[in-house]
């Protein structure tokens, strides 16, 4: 009982008699061992290290002087006394290295992240939720880390909560909104060591007094305080330390808000920063319809269309300011130059709009990236900062741009610069007055079969090769790797892969180039084969092109021919719809990757058919193959005996449609092709007509 008077406590339960016991020996012990610090803003009085309490403790002064510590409340004293075992979803956090002291149902934990540590500050942003004895949730806020997870135990009774749990989760989700004041707060002006400390940051005390920065004392720390007024209240308020840079905000459910809300009022302008020292640093610079993000940047944009406002948990301060957003015409996006800032403008700009948003580009100094707007005001000035905004660009919209966007590609192809800006030549003088390779176009082959489409491919893709050192993604699904390999390198060095007939006498491939063969294959030919059953879409073949361009660079791709590819549809889809499609997916994979795609087509069964060459409108399937292509080519093998051999394929007719030369032009042009080579033979016949 002497203690008990000597806490000033009339009358004690056991529970609290044990926590005044150990909260009065932690004061003496931090008393007694806390060393001093050498922080300049602290007064000789307060330098010790600063006491927390759980946040189910009130702490009170008797009227001694000495410390005591209550239950906030009957509700927090139950859910303390609760026996931890009870909880069975604890064993699953504990696996996950996540200890706790206090237990209780429906509250915010803030804890030490086991994933990042707090960082170098230890900050405790780890925040965790338990929804009921089976289920927790949580997530650290650091922006450089971002562990977020979720524990549910199975059990029979499903998620049933009882009445207690049902209110404390109830009470998690409609906090009482605290209102605060600055008596509450415990706010004070600023001492002059701390406006000398802004004074070294850029920012005068004139700027200061205006955004009514002031300073408090977390136990021995000292802090600026960044007071959140809306309509003339503070709402909320955020904490720093100096010099080191620790945040936190007022205890309490406070509602989020922009930093700098009242400054934007009836402003069809508005600049968005990521935090209240950027804020008032454009306000140096003279910019004064500015506001800055509550909570910073989030670790990467989210995937997926914006979430309803109740879900919205992260941007409800965006929410809880539609109305002062709604008639501003322009927002300038002046988040961080890094990887969450950059995350942070595309959230914003999802929400706001993009249509109007522009986005501050920070400037690069003696090969440094300046970050935000308090190192570009230490660096470069305040009219530097100013003119940065100034010059924002327009936020991109995905498939909306300006020619302006492409004015260094166009000035490349008027003055030539480009290397492939007229194309590629085929190897083939006769054919390259007619058609040339270019990098995003889309050609289709077509022929009756056995008339020499792969064969002519093989020997253009060799050929580019050569000339240009290009890589090519292959999907040919009627060869079998061992024949497509004998093609390539055949064509590759002119040379029998065997002792054949088809060989003329020409000495078989000698064990040395066979192996330099080899190497030649694999360091410039990629294959894309479906390995099961399963016929492949082409969509599955886009995919794996997209993978051969990023991780080989490929600049070319067969696809051997249409209808080896998997083509299934809906009930609602016509043959004709479903081609256009396919073939809109294959340019824009063209385009989009500068690659040039070579896709073969077989024309339908023609009736009576007298060895004439197809055409372009003979493909089965649907005339979207020639009035979507850039390039229609149509190979064909001499079938009659009175027009030359027929023992071997030597001559090819190619019928061209050139949108580069003019959208009518047809010509017909003569080779010679054996197995080994494509050459040139002078035309006997020219045609001009369809």
């Amino acid at each position: 009982m002497a203690l008990v008077e000597q806490l000033g406590l009339k009358s004690v339960s056991s529970s609290q008699l044990g926590v005044a016991l150990w909260r009065n020996s932690m004061m003496l012990l931090l008393q007694r061992h806390s060393p001093v610090s050498s922080s300049p803003f602290l007064p000789a009085s307060r330098k010790s290290l600063p006491v927390f309490l759980p946040r189910r403790w009130e702490l009170q002064i008797s009227a001694r002087g000495s410390p005591v510590c209550q239950f906030a409340s009957a509700a927090s004293e139950n859910a303390y006394l609760r026996k931890n075992d009870q909880l069975p979803v604890r064993f699953e956090l504990e696996k996950l290295g996540i200890v706790m002291d206090d237990w209780t149902l429906g509250k915010e934990h803030r804890l030490i992240c086991p994933q990042c540590n707090g960082g170098t500050t230890y900050e405790p942003s780890f925040s965790l939720r338990l929804e009921d004895e089976w289920t927790a949730i949580w997530k650290c806020h650091r922006s450089t880390c971002g562990y977020h997870g979720k524990a549910n135990v199975p059990h029979e009774n499903g998620s049933a909560l009882t009445k207690r749990q049902m209110a404390a989760a109830y009470h998690w989700r409609n906090p009482k909104i605290t209102e605060f004041s600055r008596t509450s707060l415990n706010l004070q002006p600023l001492s002059d060591d701390v406006i000398k400390w802004f004074a070294t940051r850029g920012i005068s005390q004139k700027v200061l007094q205006r955004n009514r920065v002031e300073q408090i004392y977390s136990g021995s720390e000292l802090a600026i305080a960044f007071p959140y007024y809306k309509e003339n209240k503070i709402i909320d308020c955020k904490y720093r330390t100096i010099p080191e840079k620790r945040f936190w905000k007022a205890r309490g459910a406070a509602r989020r808000t922009f930093y700098g809300l009242e400054d934007i009022k009836g402003r069809d302008e508005v600049v968005i920063v990521e935090g209240e020292m950027d804020k008032l640093s454009m306000e140096e610079a003279g910019i004064i319809n500015c506001v800055s993000v509550p909570d910073g940047a989030p670790v990467k944009a989210a995937d997926g269309e914006t979430p309803d406002p109740e879900e919205d948990k992260k941007f409800s301060y965006l929410w809880d300011c539609k109305e002062q957003f709604g008639k501003v015409t322009r927002i300038f996006l002046a988040t961080d130059a890094d990887g969450p800032g950059l995350a942070l403008a595309e959230e914003l700009a999802r929400r706001f709009g993009r249509e109007r948003c522009w986005r501050v580009n920070w400037p690069v100094v003696d090969g440094k990236q300046l970050k935000d707007a308090n190192e570009v005001l230490l660096t470069l000035g305040p009219e530097a900062l100013r003119e940065v905004v100034a010059k924002s660009e327009l936020y991109p919209i995905r498939g909306l741009f300006q020619f302006s966007n492409f004015f260094k590609e166009i000035d490349d192809y008027y003055h030539m610069r480009v290397e492939e800006a007229e194309g590629a030549s085929t190897g083939w003088k006769g054919l390259d007055e007619y058609y040339t390779v270019v990098p995003g176009e889309l050609t289709i082959v077509t022929g009756v079969p056995n008339s020499g489409k792969s064969e002519w491919i093989d020997a253009l893709v060799c050929n580019l090769n050569r000339s240009k050192g290009w890589s090519f993604a292959l999907c040919s699904m009627e060869n079998k790797v061992t024949d497509h390999a004998r093609k390539l390198i055949e064509k590759h060095y002119r040379k029998p892969f065997f002792e054949a007939k088809y060989s003329n006498s020409t000495p078989r491939l000698t064990p040395e180039e066979f192996a330099a063969g080899l190497e030649w294959l694999d360091n410039h030919f990629y294959l894309i084969r479906c390995e099961n059953e399963k016929l492949p879409s082409a969509d599955w073949v886009l995919d794996r092109a997209k993978a051969a361009v990023q991780r080989y660079g490929i600049r070319g791709l067969v696809i051997d021919p249409y209808n080896e590819l998997d083509h299934q549809r809906s009930s609602s889809q016509t043959e004709t719809e479903y081609v256009s499609q396919i073939l809109t997916k294959i340019k824009r994979f063209a385009q989009h990757h500068d690659c040039h795609v070579w896709f073969v087509a077989h024309p339908r069964q023609m009736l009576n058919w007298q060895g004439q060459p197809p055409n372009m409108y003979d493909i089965s399937g649907s005339a979207h193959f020639i009035n979507k292509c850039d390039n229609g080519i149509v190979v064909h093998r001499n079938r009659d005996a009175e027009k030359g051999p027929l023992d071997q394929v030597q001559s090819n007719w190619f019928v061209l449609r050139c949108r580069a030369c003019m959208n009518k032009f047809v010509e017909k042009l003569q080779f010679c092709v054996s197995a080994m080579e494509v050459m040139d033979v002078e035309p006997d016949d020219v045609n001009l007509a369809l």
